[in-house]
Protein backbone atom coordinates (compact mmCIF):
# COMPACT_ATOMS: atom_id res chain seq x y z
CA UNK A 1 0.00 0.00 0.00
CA UNK A 2 1.18 3.62 -0.53
CA UNK A 3 1.95 5.76 1.68
CA UNK A 4 1.18 9.13 -0.06
CA UNK A 5 -0.73 9.72 -3.60
CA UNK A 6 -0.32 13.13 -5.56
CA UNK A 7 -2.65 15.14 -7.06
CA UNK A 8 -1.91 17.49 -9.70
CA UNK A 9 -4.74 19.18 -11.49
CA UNK A 10 -3.80 20.59 -14.96
CA UNK A 11 -5.13 23.15 -17.36
CA UNK A 12 -2.28 24.72 -20.01
CA UNK A 13 0.85 26.20 -19.19
CA UNK A 14 3.02 23.35 -19.89
CA UNK A 15 5.98 25.04 -18.78
CA UNK A 16 4.70 25.67 -14.95
CA UNK A 17 3.14 22.04 -15.34
CA UNK A 18 6.99 20.37 -15.81
CA UNK A 19 8.81 22.61 -13.23
CA UNK A 20 6.09 21.41 -11.07
CA UNK A 21 6.78 17.74 -11.99
CA UNK A 22 9.88 17.64 -11.97
CA UNK A 23 9.98 19.37 -8.48
CA UNK A 24 7.26 16.28 -7.13
CA UNK A 25 9.95 13.75 -9.28
CA UNK A 26 12.87 14.78 -7.20
CA UNK A 27 10.69 15.21 -4.10
CA UNK A 28 8.38 12.68 -3.80
CA UNK A 29 8.82 10.03 -0.90
CA UNK A 30 8.99 6.02 -1.62
CA UNK A 31 5.58 4.65 -2.03
CA UNK A 32 4.29 7.69 -3.92
CA UNK A 33 2.16 7.34 -6.39
CA UNK A 34 1.35 10.63 -8.76
CA UNK A 35 -1.56 11.76 -10.41
CA UNK A 36 -1.81 13.82 -12.94
CA UNK A 37 -5.17 14.97 -13.91
CA UNK A 38 -5.57 17.47 -17.23
CA UNK A 39 -8.60 19.50 -17.56
CA UNK A 40 -8.89 19.31 -21.09
CA UNK A 41 -6.09 21.89 -21.81
CA UNK A 42 -6.67 23.70 -24.90
CA UNK A 43 -2.56 22.83 -25.49
CA UNK A 44 -0.53 20.39 -25.68
CA UNK A 45 0.07 19.90 -21.97
CA UNK A 46 -1.30 15.55 -21.44
CA UNK A 47 1.28 15.31 -24.31
CA UNK A 48 4.11 16.49 -22.52
CA UNK A 49 2.59 14.97 -19.16
CA UNK A 50 2.75 12.19 -21.01
CA UNK A 51 6.54 11.76 -22.83
CA UNK A 52 8.12 13.49 -20.12
CA UNK A 53 6.48 11.89 -16.97
CA UNK A 54 5.55 8.21 -18.28
CA UNK A 55 6.05 7.11 -14.76
CA UNK A 56 3.15 9.32 -13.79
CA UNK A 57 -0.41 8.34 -13.99
CA UNK A 58 -2.31 10.76 -16.41
CA UNK A 59 -5.69 11.12 -16.68
CA UNK A 60 -7.42 13.22 -19.81
CA UNK A 61 -10.56 14.69 -19.07
CA UNK A 62 -12.87 15.27 -21.74
CA UNK A 63 -14.14 18.04 -20.36
CA UNK A 64 -13.29 20.83 -17.71
CA UNK A 65 -15.70 20.77 -15.05
CA UNK A 66 -13.62 22.15 -12.64
CA UNK A 67 -10.54 22.17 -9.68
CA UNK A 68 -12.45 20.29 -7.13
CA UNK A 69 -14.46 17.65 -9.88
CA UNK A 70 -10.93 17.29 -11.30
CA UNK A 71 -9.36 16.27 -7.89
CA UNK A 72 -12.45 14.30 -6.94
CA UNK A 73 -11.74 11.75 -9.91
CA UNK A 74 -8.46 10.61 -7.38
CA UNK A 75 -10.06 11.41 -4.15
CA UNK A 76 -12.91 8.82 -4.75
CA UNK A 77 -10.69 5.87 -4.55
CA UNK A 78 -7.64 6.81 -2.36
CA UNK A 79 -5.63 4.07 -1.70
CA UNK A 80 -2.87 5.76 -0.03
CA UNK A 81 -2.82 6.67 4.09
CA UNK A 82 -1.71 10.34 2.64
CA UNK A 83 -3.14 12.25 -0.39
CA UNK A 84 -1.42 15.66 -1.35
CA UNK A 85 -3.41 18.07 -3.29
CA UNK A 86 -0.57 20.32 -5.15
CA UNK A 87 -1.52 23.42 -7.84
CA UNK A 88 0.81 23.22 -11.23
CA UNK A 89 2.45 26.74 -10.10
CA UNK A 90 3.63 24.99 -7.56
CA UNK A 91 7.07 23.90 -6.69
CA UNK A 92 8.26 21.47 -3.42
CA UNK A 93 11.65 20.52 -2.66
CA UNK A 94 13.22 17.05 -1.18
CA UNK A 95 12.50 16.75 2.62
CA UNK A 96 9.55 18.60 3.03
CA UNK A 97 7.06 15.63 2.02
CA UNK A 98 8.61 13.34 4.52
CA UNK A 99 9.12 15.88 7.30
CA UNK A 100 5.00 16.68 6.99
CA UNK A 101 3.81 12.93 6.92
CA UNK A 102 6.15 12.00 9.95
CA UNK A 103 4.29 15.11 12.17
CA UNK A 104 1.24 13.69 10.66
CA UNK A 105 2.15 9.94 11.74
CA UNK A 106 2.32 11.43 15.13
CA UNK A 107 -0.86 13.48 15.32
CA UNK A 108 -3.36 11.35 14.50
CA UNK A 109 -5.94 13.69 15.13
CA UNK A 110 -4.65 16.12 12.09
CA UNK A 111 -6.82 16.33 9.17
CA UNK A 112 -5.33 18.64 7.11
CA UNK A 113 -1.37 20.12 7.00
CA UNK A 114 -0.34 23.20 5.14
CA UNK A 115 3.18 24.68 4.93
CA UNK A 116 4.39 27.74 4.08
CA UNK A 117 3.95 29.73 0.86
CA UNK A 118 6.40 31.69 -0.74
CA UNK A 119 5.46 33.66 -4.11
CA UNK A 120 8.06 34.06 -6.90
CA UNK A 121 9.83 37.04 -5.05
CA UNK A 122 10.11 35.03 -1.72
CA UNK A 123 7.58 36.47 0.39
CA UNK A 124 4.70 34.86 2.10
CA UNK A 125 1.76 33.49 0.20
CA UNK A 126 -0.68 35.43 2.69
CA UNK A 127 -3.59 32.86 1.92
CA UNK A 128 -1.15 29.90 2.85
CA UNK A 129 -2.26 30.33 6.74
CA UNK A 130 -6.19 31.93 7.05
CA UNK A 131 -9.60 32.45 9.08
CA UNK A 132 -13.31 31.38 7.76
CA UNK A 133 -14.04 34.62 6.77
CA UNK A 134 -17.55 36.18 7.91
CA UNK A 135 -19.09 39.11 5.42
CA UNK A 136 -16.91 42.11 7.52
CA UNK A 137 -13.98 40.38 7.46
CA UNK A 138 -14.02 39.55 3.80
CA UNK A 139 -14.87 43.33 3.07
CA UNK A 140 -11.94 44.26 5.32
CA UNK A 141 -9.84 42.17 3.75
CA UNK A 142 -10.73 43.38 0.13
CA UNK A 143 -10.75 47.08 1.01
CA UNK A 144 -7.30 46.61 2.59
CA UNK A 145 -5.66 45.04 -0.28
CA UNK A 146 -6.88 47.52 -2.85
CA UNK A 147 -4.39 49.56 -1.08
CA UNK A 148 -1.90 47.05 -0.50
CA UNK A 149 -2.05 45.75 2.61
CA UNK A 150 -3.92 42.30 4.18
CA UNK A 151 -3.16 42.80 8.07
CA UNK A 152 -7.01 40.95 8.49
CA UNK A 153 -8.53 38.33 10.95
CA UNK A 154 -8.61 36.46 7.51
CA UNK A 155 -4.92 35.83 7.35
CA UNK A 156 -4.56 34.58 10.67
CA UNK A 157 -2.33 37.66 11.74
CA UNK A 158 -2.04 36.05 15.66
CA UNK A 159 0.24 32.60 13.85
CA UNK A 160 3.76 33.44 12.85
CA UNK A 161 5.03 33.00 9.52
CA UNK A 162 7.64 30.36 10.98
CA UNK A 163 5.07 28.81 13.41
CA UNK A 164 3.66 25.72 13.42
CA UNK A 165 -0.08 26.08 15.02
CA UNK A 166 -3.90 25.17 14.35
CA UNK A 167 -5.77 27.68 12.27
CA UNK A 168 -9.25 27.59 10.60
CA UNK A 169 -7.63 26.52 6.65
CA UNK A 170 -5.09 26.59 4.69
CA UNK A 171 -4.43 26.89 0.99
CA UNK A 172 -5.53 24.36 -1.88
CA UNK A 173 -2.59 24.93 -3.40
CA UNK A 174 -0.72 22.86 -1.00
CA UNK A 175 -2.85 20.40 1.23
CA UNK A 176 -1.52 17.30 2.67
CA UNK A 177 -4.45 15.30 3.86
CA UNK A 178 -4.83 12.22 6.01
CA UNK A 179 -7.18 9.69 3.86
CA UNK A 180 -8.72 8.73 6.94
CA UNK A 181 -10.50 11.88 7.48
CA UNK A 182 -11.80 12.30 3.45
CA UNK A 183 -13.34 9.20 4.10
CA UNK A 184 -15.15 10.26 6.88
CA UNK A 185 -15.56 13.61 5.86
CA UNK A 186 -16.17 13.14 2.13
CA UNK A 187 -14.08 14.66 -0.95
CA UNK A 188 -14.29 18.13 -2.06
CA UNK A 189 -17.62 19.46 -3.14
CA UNK A 190 -17.68 19.53 -6.99
CA UNK A 191 -20.57 22.56 -6.80
CA UNK A 192 -17.17 24.80 -6.66
CA UNK A 193 -16.30 24.52 -10.24
CA UNK A 194 -12.90 26.92 -8.65
CA UNK A 195 -12.12 28.94 -5.76
CA UNK A 196 -13.60 28.33 -1.94
CA UNK A 197 -13.56 24.66 -1.82
CA UNK A 198 -10.44 24.31 0.43
CA UNK A 199 -12.22 26.43 2.58
CA UNK A 200 -15.42 24.71 2.76
CA UNK A 201 -13.18 21.33 2.92
CA UNK A 202 -11.20 22.71 5.88
CA UNK A 203 -14.90 24.02 7.66
CA UNK A 204 -16.27 20.41 7.05
CA UNK A 205 -13.20 18.62 8.44
CA UNK A 206 -13.54 20.92 11.72
CA UNK A 207 -16.99 20.34 12.01
CA UNK A 208 -15.89 16.45 12.04
CA UNK A 209 -13.31 16.83 14.77
CA UNK A 210 -10.34 17.07 12.26
CA UNK A 211 -7.66 19.77 12.91
CA UNK A 212 -6.09 21.89 10.66
CA UNK A 213 -2.51 22.82 10.93
CA UNK A 214 -0.59 25.37 9.81
CA UNK A 215 3.81 24.16 9.70
CA UNK A 216 5.84 27.00 8.72
CA UNK A 217 9.11 25.71 9.45
CA UNK A 218 9.05 23.91 5.85
CA UNK A 219 8.09 25.48 2.60
CA UNK A 220 7.33 25.06 -1.25
CA UNK A 221 7.06 27.82 -3.93
CA UNK A 222 3.63 28.80 -5.45
CA UNK A 223 3.89 31.28 -8.04
CA UNK A 224 -0.27 32.55 -7.38
CA UNK A 225 -1.73 32.19 -10.88
CA UNK A 226 0.64 31.00 -12.85
CA UNK A 227 -1.60 29.13 -14.83
CA UNK A 228 -4.48 31.86 -15.26
CA UNK A 229 -2.42 34.81 -15.23
CA UNK A 230 -1.76 37.69 -12.96
CA UNK A 231 -5.12 39.09 -13.50
CA UNK A 232 -8.56 36.65 -13.66
CA UNK A 233 -10.21 36.25 -16.94
CA UNK A 234 -14.16 37.04 -16.67
CA UNK A 235 -14.81 33.63 -16.66
CA UNK A 236 -12.75 33.08 -13.53
CA UNK A 237 -13.79 36.19 -11.49
CA UNK A 238 -17.50 35.40 -12.26
CA UNK A 239 -16.26 31.88 -10.84
CA UNK A 240 -14.66 33.24 -7.59
CA UNK A 241 -17.50 35.64 -7.00
CA UNK A 242 -20.21 32.73 -7.99
CA UNK A 243 -17.91 30.60 -5.10
CA UNK A 244 -18.13 33.57 -2.52
CA UNK A 245 -21.74 33.86 -3.26
CA UNK A 246 -22.06 29.38 -2.81
CA UNK A 247 -19.81 29.50 0.63
CA UNK A 248 -21.90 32.66 2.78
CA UNK A 249 -25.27 30.52 1.56
CA UNK A 250 -23.55 27.23 2.65
CA UNK A 251 -21.99 27.76 5.99
CA UNK A 252 -22.95 31.44 7.21
CA UNK A 253 -26.98 31.64 6.35
CA UNK A 254 -28.64 34.21 8.66
CA UNK A 255 -31.47 36.58 7.85
CA UNK A 256 -33.18 36.77 4.62
CA UNK A 257 -32.58 40.15 4.57
CA UNK A 258 -29.53 39.93 5.48
CA UNK A 259 -28.46 37.11 2.92
CA UNK A 260 -29.83 39.26 0.35
CA UNK A 261 -27.34 41.89 1.21
CA UNK A 262 -24.02 39.87 1.27
CA UNK A 263 -25.26 38.34 -2.29
CA UNK A 264 -25.70 41.49 -3.97
CA UNK A 265 -22.88 42.95 -2.25
CA UNK A 266 -20.85 40.23 -3.52
CA UNK A 267 -22.53 40.50 -6.97
CA UNK A 268 -21.65 43.95 -7.08
CA UNK A 269 -17.86 43.69 -6.33
CA UNK A 270 -17.80 41.47 -9.32
CA UNK A 271 -19.36 43.47 -11.68
CA UNK A 272 -16.96 46.84 -9.80
CA UNK A 273 -13.96 44.09 -10.38
CA UNK A 274 -14.72 43.35 -14.07
CA UNK A 275 -15.09 47.26 -14.60
CA UNK A 276 -11.62 48.25 -13.47
CA UNK A 277 -10.40 44.61 -15.17
CA UNK A 278 -11.54 46.27 -18.14
CA UNK A 279 -10.50 49.73 -18.17
CA UNK A 280 -6.98 48.10 -17.15
CA UNK A 281 -6.63 45.96 -20.16
CA UNK A 282 -8.33 48.82 -22.21
CA UNK A 283 -5.02 50.81 -20.88
CA UNK A 284 -2.38 48.32 -21.55
CA UNK A 285 -3.61 48.21 -25.24
CA UNK A 286 -3.50 51.94 -25.53
CA UNK A 287 0.31 51.80 -24.19
CA UNK A 288 1.44 49.07 -26.23
CA UNK A 289 -0.23 51.03 -29.18
CA UNK A 290 1.87 53.86 -28.42
CA UNK A 291 5.31 51.95 -27.87
CA UNK A 292 4.41 50.34 -31.12
CA UNK A 293 3.96 53.68 -32.86
CA UNK A 294 7.00 54.77 -31.44
CA UNK A 295 9.15 51.89 -32.44
CA UNK A 296 7.31 52.18 -35.83
CA UNK A 297 8.84 56.05 -36.22
CA UNK A 298 12.05 55.38 -34.72
CA UNK A 299 13.28 52.72 -36.71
Amino acid sequence: MDRLQIIVVTYGRPDLVARCLSSVRLSAPDKTTVHVVDNCSPDDTPDVVAARFPEFILHRRKSNDGFAVANNEVLSDISADYVLLLNPDTEISPGILDQLLDGMDGAPDVGIVGCRLVTADGTLDHAAKRRIPRPWTAARYFALRLVGRTGTAYTAPDVGEFDVADVEAVNGAFMLVRSEAVREVGPLDGRFWMYAEDLDWCVRMRSQGWRIVYDGRVSATHLKGGSSGRTRPLRLNFHFHRSMVLFYLKHQRGHPLVDAGVVLGIWLRFALSTAVSGLVQAADVSRAAVRSRAAVAGS
